[in-house]
């Protein structure tokens, strides 16, 4: 075993070549996103139709989109429990593993509990359990298959690693929907079940072919151990403001529980962890170069370099808010409209869940297209696409199709009889955004983040998603309250639409700060030597 990597019966990755063992985790990943989307874009219609039936009908939509953001919450609140017990004590591929079989249980549960609350909301745990103390490792366990010989090849295996997640995807909202009315609940939940159940055995045949980065061992100069130092570092004559801003977000946690009657516990616990991680990493940014001397200058610089990688991922969550709910609010949507599509003389039905269909459709065109077409032409003209700039135009296309998906919602509300073909523009303009955001986004996270913290800078990345559908649970809590719904109604359109242009524009000026601030940050390289 090496200082950094042990390769048990591995093929070579230097000269450039390309990775064998990658095969193996691409199709565990094919497997997983298949069992996952496929459970997640039918939960929507079987909770509005059949777990939450005992809720009124008028606000049974509304609790729907509740559980389901709640969950999206769970399923990437957890990849921060996922990335510290890799990094820190089992490794990667062990932690995968053993999540995975969790994750299994979970939708076990779906499919044998579909008529009873507590125990598919304990399925539903599991799942975001399983799936969340997975999602942070899966890409950067990709990213550990190379080294600086052939990290050009990377870029290509991170667009595949996300093209498979779109195959699977395609394929789940496809036949999911179908099998949730004509088979039932417990085969719809089943199925996904079994695929998950496959990935877990095509990871553990490749086993013995995987680079295997051990786990970083104590170390003296980690990311917290500075950060508390530099918190509490006297200096002659200052005083020490950062930690009073740390201490802020303490205050914040307590008062979010206070509140969390009021506001749900969920949101409450969410928004203290938010508030707590934001003031705690302005105040280590305050006084950082109080660290030095007691920690050696790369550790210091570590942790600077993962604070300004904090304020990329949070000018990021606006995008999650508006990305996650085309599986809720666009579904609920999709339910009012006509779903009889005429093409080209051929008519047929499309039932509401499957236009989710089209998102991992046109990632999979979108990715050549990018690659073989757009980039190379932006490249020529000298407007060339670095990851910062393709991120900030994918925040301001998410934002166009709000736009776009509010004037269809105002047409609705006007008695208007609209086709669910209509929908197919914003998904476009959405999935355009996805792809200039999240596939760039994780060989981005990866890349920048210090060897020793791989798994919980994926985390972490992860963790925008939780906070994005936080925003989501925020709104909907407030536009609850009776003056907030009585000034959106004399805004002169409907509560619905009104969030939706909300969103919208919420995501057009994280789109402007995060150019903003793309144009000062500093690229750095930490693939492995």
């Amino acid at each position: 075993m090496t200082s950094t990597a042990t390769e048990a019966k591995s093929e070579p990755t230097s000269g450039g070549r390309m990775p064998r063992q990658i095969p193996y985790i691409i199709a565990n990943e094919g497997c997983e996103r298949f069992s996952f989307y496929g459970m997640r874009n039918i939960l929507t219609p079987f909770l509005i139709s059949t777990l939450l039936v005992f809720v009124a009908q008028d606000q049974r939509a509304s609790e729907a989109k509740h559980v389901f953001h709640a969950f999206m919450m769970g399923v990437y609140f957890f990849p921060l429990l996922g990335g510290w017990l890799a990094d820190r004590y089992f490794g990667k591929y062990n932690t995968i593993f053993w999540f995975s079989l969790i994750y299994c249980a979970g939708h076990a549960c779906l499919a044998i509990f579909e008529h009873s609350v507590q125990g598919f909301y304990f399925g539903l745990f599991l799942i975001a359990f399983g799936s969340g103390g997975i999602k942070p490792l899966v890409a950067s366990f990709v990213g550990d298959q190379f080294d600086k010989t052939n990290k050009s090849k990377a870029k290509v295996v991170f667009d595949a690693f996300y093209w498979i997640i779109n195959f699977g995807s395609f394929f789940a909202s496809v036949s999911m929907p179908i099998l949730l009315r004509d088979y039932g609940p417990s085969v719809a939940f089943g199925v996904p079940g079994i695929l998950m159940f496959i990935a877990t055995i095509i990871l553990w045949s490749g086993k013995k072919k995987y680079v295997h980065v051990p786990p970083a061992p104590a170390d003296p100069h980690s990311f917290l151990r500075v950060v508390r130092t530099a918190l509490f570092a006297k200096q002659p004559g200052a005083g020490r403001p950062g930690l009073f801003v740390a201490a802020a977000g303490v205050l914040g946690v307590l008062a979010s529980v206070v509140k969390a009657a009021e506001w749900g516990y969920l949101i409450a616990i969410c928004t203290g962890l938010v508030l707590l991680l934001a003031c705690v990493g302005i105040g280590a940014s305050m006084q950082l170069e109080r660290a030095r001397g007691v920690h050696p200058d790369v550790a210091v610089d570590g942790v600077r370099s993962v604070l300004r990688l904090l304020i990329v991922f949070g000018l990021v969550t606006p995008f999650w808010s508006l990305f996650d709910q085309k599986a809720s609010t666009w579904i609920v949507q999709a339910n009012t409209m006509s779903t009889e599509v005429d093409l080209f003389g051929w008519t047929f039905e499309v039932l509401p869940a499957q236009m989710q269909a089209l998102n991992p459709l046109l990632v999979m065109l979108l990715i050549p297209f990018n690659n073989l077409v757009l980039f190379p032409l932006l490249n020529k003209i000298g407007l060339v696409p670095t990851a910062l700039r393709r991120m900030t135009a994918g925040i301001a296309f998410s934002a166009l199709a709000w736009i776009v998906v509010g004037h269809l919602q105002v047409q609705l509300d006007g008695g208007d009889a609209v086709s669910i073909a209509w929908q197919i523009l914003p998904y476009a303009l959405l999935t355009l955004g996805e792809v200039l955001v999240s596939a760039t986004g994780l060989e981005f996270a990866y890349s920048q983040a210090p060897s020793s913290m791989k798994g919980v800078i994926m985390a972490l990345w992860y963790l925008a998603v939780t906070v994005g559908n936080l925003w989501v649970l925020i709104v909907n809590q407030g536009v609850k309250n009776e003056a907030v719904i009585a000034r959106i109604e004399n805004s002169g359109v409907g509560v619905i639409a009104f969030q939706m242009y909300f969103f919208a524009g919420f995501a057009m000026l994280a789109a402007l700060a995060f150019g903003l601030y793309a144009r000062r940050y500093k690229m750095v390289d930490h693939y492995r030597a």
